[in-house]
């Protein structure tokens, strides 16, 4: 981007849609990878990309987030000091998606036995599960992150992986009791992945029905999300569980707690002599 003759808006915005109608995603300005959300699946992100890119210098091969992950893991190891990527954008760029790219090349460049790779396991899986508790989909983006987090993760003097610590904030909330037309609750909430994915002795054992029954589900008339499969996404969710270290005991109290929720949703009061009565004893 900086070889351009003319630096201005206009300028770059064309040059990264002839580069984005090319399947040309990333782009370089100076130190900074500019990421264009493609909409669909492209073959960029194999192994032959993370040998590629594994120690060779940023400008040797095309932009890739690939290089970005390197550059900042052999900074880390030469010069033994911290590193850190700042990933921003707004609603549906493709923020979370080039998280789980940085923390999947990491964990395939950096060395360690069996011990190391339960501490990747768990980085990794920690996404689908957090995806779970905290994402839903909106008008714009059909598995949004209705919060923040700072991922981080520890190395060791030989640069495997030790141990990590993701911090989230800001979450939203508000969406579990109301969400506007075309949008959904969170994903574990219709899981959807509960409803879906659970086996019948599991929805036996919640209580859980259809997803119109409920009021925490039903106000936006949204019940299914194009191209996502409910059922797999559950599957993955309960193997994060485990992954993370949640014994099968803690994982039926966690679906307790979200199916209960979703039972006290329809609940309703009316007002009786100033004081609030259940509608219905059912």
């Amino acid at each position: 981007m900086v070889l351009l003759s003319k630096i201005n808006e206009d300028a770059i915005t064309e040059n990264l849609r002839k580069r984005y109608n090319d399947d040309y995603i990333f782009t370089y300005i100076g130190p900074v990878l500019i990421s264009v959300n493609p909409f669909k699946q492209l073959p960029y992100f194999t192994d032959r990309e993370v040998e590629l890119y594994q120690g060779a210098a940023q400008y040797e091969n095309p932009p890739h987030i690939f290089a970005l992950a390197d550059l900042m893991f052999r900074n880390m190891m030469i010069d033994s000091e911290n590193q850190c990527v700042i990933i921003s954008g707004e609603s549906g760029a493709g923020k979370t998606v080039a998280a789980k790219f940085i923390m999947s090349y990491i964990s395939k460049v950096s060395g360690g036995g069996a011990k190391v790779q339960r501490v990747k396991d768990i980085i990794l899986q920690s996404n689908p599960l957090l995806e779970a508790f905290g994402n839903a989909k909106t008008v714009r983006n059909n598995n949004s992150s209705r919060f923040g987090k700072y991922v981080e993760i520890q190395f060791c003097g030989g640069g495997a992986p030790d141990g990590g610590k993701i911090s989230n904030f800001l979450l939203e909330k508000s969406r579990v009791v109301s969400q506007n037309a075309g949008e959904r609750n969170f994903h574990i909430y219709y899981y959807y992945q509960i409803l879906e994915g659970a086996s019948s002795e599991q929805r036996e054992n919640l209580g859980v029905t259809t997803p119109d029954y409920y009021f925490y589900l039903n106000q936006s008339g949204t019940y299914t999300v194009d191209d996502v499969s409910d059922k797999k996404d559950f599957a993955e969710t309960m193997e994060a569980m485990a992954v993370v270290g949640l014994s099968v005991e803690e994982q039926d109290s966690v679906l307790q707690i979200v199916a209960s929720i979703l039972h006290l949703g329809n609940i309703s009061f009316r007002e009786e002599n100033n004081y609030a009565s259940i509608e219905s004893q059912d």
